[in-house]
């Protein structure tokens, strides 16, 4: 068997998959302050229509323009892996497959959207992109996308990220793009949580509240706001990374999957390897399929499926999704891309569905299987890519105790190498788990008591 499954730029996929045209059940809509569904020219401030009408869009394979193509081409396709050393390490008959995102120049995958995003703006003639980032990630990808279509980007970063990892910012900066750390004093949201909380480390929804703001309130019209998870768009145009698997999986001879694993903050990894896969078992495949939530952030495993805000100053509609509430404020973990209040709908619909089995794993975990990994396969993994690797050993004793030769896949959605201070902390045993308790989920639920009820008429087949 190979230890790394390649492709050649004239098999990378030339469309998106849409999940959102096969889902069995129909999607609640976004609604407004006035409780009404959102229509697209009510997004329009904060998105370009071109983007707009992939968000609302029901067709199943949306085209990829020669453009975005071009730009992927700079790191696409990206490789399958075999991870035989951990699986020996292991002693596991199951067989891991993971698909390496970290060799795209930002070093993850989000400039898989990050220059669709870039590239659909410039063409509805934008000038400058707003965004929010929390472990810095999406911050350094967009930046990166900006820089080669020649676009001004602004970043908000979660304040404890912009502290604990002050060389995502050097990337940033690297590619041009400008970044503060949230909340700030640059905007309203910014100042009035300030005020409030002068020592707040921030979280993802006050940074998305400031990015939003900053957009919308352009008198020139020339920004708009880009989002790196959550949205459908994001989810559609990460689908090139489980489009490309399937490609590999049959080139090493794999005619069935049993498990597709990645870890899960706003959802736009694990969407991008999960939902071709979920396609599969919609039309019948026997698949498990598991998205990996930080226990200090339980989204998908503890908190209710409802309609919320996706930000803090409530700037963003109403999403129907799981969430511990948009004021919640997550403890400053290292995965610090993990740390969102809720969930992209598409994810949350299909694991209200049935779909999809979310789990919940600590950080001193995680990190157990981070070092493991590194000292089996040799890379050095972002906390995030942990989760996913957690769940991975998890499944793959699972395997060695039912002696099942399973196929295991997970998406190894960055490295680690601008998150060592993490690894360090945890080496000298200064890293502690930060399980969310019920009660806590409680107080945090009972602020947005009041939001509309959101539901799924599930179609029992799962």
């Amino acid at each position: 068997m190979p230890t790394k499954i390649t492709l050649t730029e004239d098999e990378v996929p030339r469309q998106w998959y849409n999940l959102a045209a096969d889902l069995p059940s129909p999607m609640n809509p976004p609604l407004g302050p006035d409780g009404n569904p959102v229509t697209p020219e009510m997004l329009a401030p904060v998105f370009p229509m071109n983007i707009i009408e992939q968000e609302v869009s029901q067709e199943r394979w949306i085209d990829i323009p020669r453009g975005i193509l071009d730009l992927l081409y700079r790191w696409r396709p990206s490789p399958l892996h075999r991870a035989k050393s951990l699986e020996a390490a292991l002693g596991t008959p199951a067989k891991i497959y993971y698909k390496n995102e970290s060799v795209s120049p930002a070093g993850s995958h989000k400039p898989n959207t990050a220059v669709a995003q870039a590239w659909y703006n410039k063409e509805f003639g934008i000038k400058k992109i707003t965004t929010e980032t929390g472990a810095g990630q999406w911050g350094s990808a967009l930046s990166y996308a900006c820089a080669l279509l020649g676009l001004e980007c602004k970043v908000y970063m979660v304040r404890i990220s912009f502290d604990q990892k002050p060389f995502r910012k050097t990337m940033m900066n690297a590619w041009g793009g400008n970044c503060v750390a949230s909340p700030s004093m640059e905007t309203h949201a910014g100042r009035e949580i300030l005020a409030k909380f002068p020592n707040t480390p921030g979280s993802l929804g006050i940074a998305i509240s400031e990015a939003v703001e900053e957009a919308v309130s352009d008198p020139t019209g020339q920004t708009r706001y880009a989002l790196g998870s959550v949205l459908n768009h994001v989810m559609l145009h990460q689908t090139i990374i489980g489009l490309e698997t399937k490609k590999q999986l049959k080139k090493a001879g794999i005619k069935k999957v049993d498990t597709i694993i990645g870890c899960a903050g706003g959802g736009s990894n694990f969407a991008g390897l999960a939902f071709p896969f979920t396609y599969d078992k919609i039309n019948g495949a026997d698949i498990e399929i598991i998205p990996v939530e930080p226990a200090s952030c339980p989204t998908l495993t503890k908190a209710p499926f409802m309609y919320d805000h996706g930000d803090v100053a409530k700037m963003t509609p109403l999403l129907p999704m799981h969430s511990l509430g948009h004021n919640f404020i997550p403890a400053p973990i290292h995965a610090g891309g993990l740390r969102y209040h809720g969930m992209a709908p598409l994810v949350s619909h299909a694991v209200e569905e049935g779909l999809m089995s979310p789990m919940a794993i600590n950080q001193l975990e995680c990190y157990e299987a981070a070092l493991l990994f590194a000292r089996t396969e040799g890379l050095i993994i972002a906390p995030e890519t942990s989760h996913a690797v957690a769940a991975t050993i998890r499944k793959a004793k699972e395997a060695k105790e039912e002696g099942k030769e399973k196929v295991i896949v997970f998406n190894l959605s960055g490295h680690g190498l601008m998150d060592l201070y993490g690894y360090e902390k945890y080496m000298a045993g200064e890293l502690r788990n930060n399980e969310l308790t019920q009660e806590e989920i409680n107080a945090s639920l009972d602020q947005i008591k009041d939001q509309p009820k959101a539901f799924v008429k599930k179609s029992g087949r799962w």
